[in-house]
């Protein structure tokens, strides 16, 4: 584990497992310096368990990153359950991974993340207290989707005014990867503000209802990243951003909801150098986790997500100015900022 690529002195990795329920689960906690770690569960069937482990370390520490730039007194962690590859019982495994939470003692504050729904965080929260996304209690803030999509749609306008100089989305063609609660809901703000949009997933009836809505084209999703399109928005998962995917790229930014976007670290330099603006995937999708914290704090305050969101619009907008004065990738700048708010 030390000598793992994506080990990055993560402060602990917990594996579990439970054969009655199914359950085989990685909860990684990488700093918990500004509080206890937090960041969703992701559900997902792995080819390989290694995969698994990588998503858990690279996720946990994009959520260290994440909460840092967000301003929250929350540190990063991640957790990933590997789908049983049998028809399971959905309850006895959820009650499973929420006991596997409360072993961690309130070191990791778990809610939703890829294939894992408002319902099972009910489940989950029948065996621990340190869980959130729920929708009943007094501070409940139910899924964090929407106020994600919202910080995307907004990061989209800072960005496109940044790299094109216009303050509108009107006619801006925005091609969209994925089009899961995040994603649909950034269809949403975007086809609100005149934006032309250009569409792809796996599942055909929710193209459908993307054209339908939205007036959206359709492309294949092996397609959908040599769109003429002015902007990239990858909302599905991770690494879309590859020595192989990039030079088919022809948007001028690549703005979109997915975690870890770059599949290597040289990644970001390669956007710069091709005079594309990276948009850092873990300050533009901090809107959920923003949204979670309003919720662990115990009293739910509206007024202050939007305070959260507007303050996400100004970092953008300082890590654009600034890569800009050093000449510098953006994601460069965004890591440099995150690891002084960590060490502060």
């Amino acid at each position: 584990m030390f000598d793992h690529p994506d080990f990055d002195d993560h402060e602990g990795i917990h594996v579990f497992s439970d054969p009655k329920s199914g359950l085989r689960a990685i909860i990684a906690v990488h700093n918990t310096n500004r509080g206890p770690g937090a960041g969703g569960t992701r559900l997902w069937s792995y080819a390989d368990p290694r995969d698994a482990v990588t998503d858990a370390l690279r996720l946990s520490k994009a959520m260290s990153y994440k909460n840092a730039m967000a301003g929250l007194d929350l540190g990063g962690g991640k957790a990933v359950i590997l789908r049983p590859d049998v028809e399971f019982d959905r309850t006895a495994l959820f009650e499973a991974y929420g006991r596997a939470v409360e072993a961690v003692g309130g070191r990791y504050i778990t809610a939703e993340d890829v294939g894992v729904s408002p319902d099972d965080m009910r489940v989950i929260k029948t065996q621990t207290d340190f869980v959130a996304g729920l929708d009943d209690g007094p501070a409940a803030s139910g899924d964090p989707s929407p106020v994600t999509a919202e910080g995307v749609y907004r990061g989209i306008k800072v960005a496109v005014h940044h790299a094109l100089g216009v303050a509108s989305l009107k006619g801006i063609r925005v091609a969209v990867q994925g089009l899961g609660h995040v994603g649909y809901g950034l269809c949403q703000h975007l086809h609100e503000a005149g934006a032309q949009l250009i569409v792809t997933d796996i599942n055909q009836a929710v193209l459908e209802k993307a054209e339908a809505e939205f007036g959206a084209s359709l492309v294949e999703p092996s397609g959908i990243q040599a769109v003429e399109a002015d902007v990239y928005a990858p909302c599905a998962l991770g690494g879309s951003i590859s020595k192989d995917t990039l030079p088919d790229i022809k948007a001028s930014i690549i703005a979109g909801a997915a975690n870890n976007q770059l599949a290597s670290p040289d990644m970001g330099e390669a956007c710069r150098a091709r005079g594309i603006l990276y948009v850092p995937d873990y300050v533009l999708n901090a809107g959920g986790i923003i949204n979670v914290a309003a919720e662990v704090s115990g009293t739910y305050d509206p007024k202050w997500v939007k305070s959260k969101l507007d303050e996400l619009e100004v970092t953008l907008k300082t890590i654009f100015a600034e890569a800009a004065k050093q000449g510098v990738s953006t994601d460069s700048v965004a890591n440099e900022m995150a690891k002084e708010r960590l060490n502060a």
